[in-house]
């Protein structure tokens, strides 16, 4: 009888040794292939050098082969004097030495008495600038091992050594099934309940990059029958087998029962978060990863083990996460039961590496678009507390990092359409984390962003942005940089509905309100307004329900699941809301005034001032950009 192991909580590393343990007898065939075309593929062999390179005594430069010992007496005041035919040859770089010659004096080097003569005035040694037989690559000498990714260096090593066809292995074909009733094809017509299918397409990109052959079938609908046919069939056609969804343990959850039926489960359930459900087994002698249907879920199972397994049946274990040291910027918390990936913006500030946490749920797709790196917290671990040195698994090149400007504060949609024009410039790029503006004050407090965005109200003065600065950063010379003027008001359904115009509208028809974060500057100022208006914060439906955007408040509101919110006019006018003003506020940036000298900073600084920028501002509408670019410097 079959041990119950649905659902287990095993390591991620135990799971990938037992499942790997368990198909090692299962390789894909090798092939030949030429040379030139084995570029990513992986030797089968180990591949040896047919002949020497270079197989003849050549020249390494441009000049004369003669004879050393007839340049031995050769001095500034007695020159040794050649002739051509007689004592030397002349080369060019690349051209055989004939046998009789074990020198090359460069032509540099040679004083032209006539047309076929030449002077000499220092000594040439034997086997001078000569590259010698097998100086490179020596016939019978070992090229490349066996299980080695051949890289585009090594095809002319190889083609040097006279091999031009390598034994390496196939690579494999996977089969990539979706299965749900929910999930639709890209372009087909939607209903409420739909979801457009796109996990399957991001497998197929991804097996492509680890160097398979990813072949998608049609969704396969919540029929344990159907599914269990389609499964057999690919099973027996090809080498992998990627089944998503369906690996939880919902009533149309079908995966494990179909590989139990068809094959066997050696694995339901991992020790990670994101990821958790996922299903390893075999079917008809193939593995079959039965992958969790939540994007960001499925992302980190096929980056964490699918990846090994393309790899593993071509004979090659490939160890290429990259790592950097970086400053946590915030407190993270985390199940001590699971190995987490968080997702982090990363910049290079003072000589240091930041890691600022993003978004964490399953689903939240561009979170994987946004990040810059994996912070894997370890499950033996609660977390970690700010400041904390962490590994993190990059997600971009050293340079980039270097390279990116890193914005940690409010969010607004004129961060990204600047964030787009200074990518053009080619160099610098600029990555924001969405913490609102009391976050970006922290963050700049202990140096752990570029520069904050921020819209602080006083409550007491009515000023904006200055007391903050001053209160939370005092013994640091920061610039105040004047972004844009925006409205802050109150968006609703288009045509307004419940007939909204005020706050006080929202307690009064009972409205379903949706909230910016506490600490954002949306937030102080609703506070600010309730306050002065005499408005229980408790009265309003929906107050602790919290959003971190503008743009997704405004959706929440577009899509029917609040009646209102707070925030700028841009955001209302791209989810097509009515918008009623409430109040102008200042959205400025606040920077260290040594960072105003760095090269990425000027660039950022010179696109905002661009008269593209404010053709863009003017698009969305709704910004006030006259003093945009105006510097106050607070001590």
């Amino acid at each position: 009888m079959r041990q119950n192991i649905y659902l287990s909580n095993i390591s991620l590393n135990e799971a990938i040794n037992i499942f790997l343990e368990k198909i090692k007898d299962f390789k894909v065939e090798t092939e030949y292939v030429k040379t030139y075309e084995a570029n990513g593929r992986i030797t089968a062999k180990p591949i040896f050098a047919k002949i020497s390179s270079p197989f003849y005594n050549s020249s390494a430069v441009d000049g004369i082969a003669t004879v050393a010992k007839k340049t031995f007496t050769a001095t500034d005041k007695n020159p040794v004097r050649l002739k051509e035919g007689v004592d030397y040859v002349v080369v060019d770089t690349g051209d055989p030495i004939p046998d009789e010659y074990d020198c090359v004096i460069m032509v540099e080097d040679l004083i032209w008495v006539s047309q076929d003569e030449v002077e000499i005035i220092k000594p040439a040694i034997p086997w001078q600038n000569i590259r010698q037989i097998g100086e490179d690559i020596v016939e019978g000498q070992l090229i490349l091992p066996q299980s080695h990714r051949i890289r585009p260096v090594d095809i002319g090593a190889l083609i040097a050594g006279g091999v031009f066809e390598v034994e390496v292995y196939k690579k494999p074909k996977v089969a990539i099934i979706p299965t749900g009733t929910e999930i639709v094809e890209p372009g087909e017509e939607l209903k409420v309940g739909d979801i457009i299918e796109f996990n399957s397409r991001v497998f197929a990109a991804q097996v492509e990059e680890y160097g398979g052959i990813p072949t998608r079938f049609d969704i396969v609908k919540d029929d344990f029958e159907k599914l269990k046919d389609v499964v057999d069939q690919a099973s027996r056609e090809y080498d992998i087998i990627l089944l998503n969804a369906g690996s939880s343990a919902g009533r149309e959850d079908y995966s494990k029962k179909v590989i139990e039926t068809l094959g066997e489960v050696y694995i339901h359930g991992v020790a990670i978060k994101p990821g958790k459900p996922v299903i390893l087994g075999r079917v008809n002698n193939k593995p079959i990863v039965g992958i969790p249907g939540f994007p960001v879920s499925a992302y980190f199972i096929m980056e964490n083990i699918v990846k090994k397994l393309v790899n593993f049946v071509q004979g090659y274990d490939r160890k290429d996460k990259r790592y950097i040291e970086a400053t946590l910027s915030k407190r993270i918390m985390s199940s001590p039961k699971y190995l987490e990936f968080v997702r982090v913006k990363l910049g290079f500030i003072d000589g240091k590496y930041i890691a600022a946490p993003i978004e964490r749920g399953a689903g939240t797709t561009m979170s994987l678009v946004r990040a810059d790196g994996v912070l894997e917290i370890p499950e033996e671990l609660e977390g970690y507390e700010k400041g904390t040195r962490v590994n993190v698994n990059i997600l971009k090149s050293e340079d980039e990092i270097k390279n990116t400007i890193l914005c940690i504060g409010s969010h607004d949609l004129i961060l990204d359409i600047a964030a787009d024009l200074l990518a053009k410039g080619g160099k610098f790029t600029l990555s924001s984390a969405h913490v609102g503006s009391m976050g970006g004050i922290l963050s700049l407090k202990d140096r752990e962003t570029h520069f904050a965005t921020i819209h602080l109200l006083d409550v007491e003065t009515g000023e904006y942005n200055k007391s903050y600065v001053k209160r939370y950063i005092p013994n640091r010379k920061i610039a105040l940089i004047k972004f844009v003027k925006r409205i802050q008001g109150l968006m609703v359904k288009k045509g307004n509905p419940l007939e909204i115009n005020s706050l006080e509208d929202i307690v009064k028809k009972g409205a379903r309100f949706v909230n910016r974060q506490k600490g954002s500057g949306t937030r102080i100022l609703l506070d600010y307004e309730l306050k002065r208006l005499g408005i229980n914060p408790k009265d309003i439906i929906g107050y602790e329900r919290e959003e971190y955007t503008h743009i997704s408040v405004a959706a929440q509101i577009a899509k029917g699941n609040a009646d209102a919110g707070l925030g700028v006019f841009s955001a209302a006018k791209i989810m097509d809301l009515d918008f009623i003003p409430i109040a102008n506020e200042d959205y400025d940036i606040a920077i260290p005034v040594e960072y105003l000298e760095l090269d990425g900073v000027k660039q950022f600084l010179e696109v905002i001032n661009s008269e593209e920028f404010k053709n863009e501002l003017d698009k969305l509408g709704g910004y006030d950009y006259s003093n945009l670019g105006e510097i106050i410097i607070i001590e």
